[in-house]
């Protein structure tokens, strides 16, 4: 789908919406409840890759791809909560830098 250049300024361009409501339900979620459901999300990863690990030793998994595949995913998603992580700990410490 090609969509046309506007000028900057253009009235018929439609504004954006905020991104924090759920599609399917029209609720919107708290900050705290998505960085829960986050956090649980990576920790199931982590679980799936130690059990996979402990298959692979085992003898119950022959691929070594999946294994490999479960690890990876899970430390993908550890380095991405870690990245979330520094980004609020620095908004806050900007916060706090500002004068009142």
């Amino acid at each position: 789908m090609n969509t046309p250049i506007t000028r900057v300024g253009d009235k018929s361009l439609v504004p954006l919406k905020p991104h924090d409501t759920d599609m399917t339900s029209g609720k919107s979620e708290s900050f705290s409840s998505v960085l829960k459901n986050f956090v649980e999300d990576v920790d199931n990863l982590q679980h799936n890759a130690l059990e996979s690990v402990e298959k692979l030793t085992t003898g119950e998994i022959t691929d070594v791809h999946d294994v490999m595949i479960a690890v990876e995913e899970a430390n993908t998603a550890m380095e991405f909560m870690l990245e979330i992580r520094n980004k609020i700990v620095e908004a806050y410490q900007e916060i706090m830098r500002m004068p009142v």
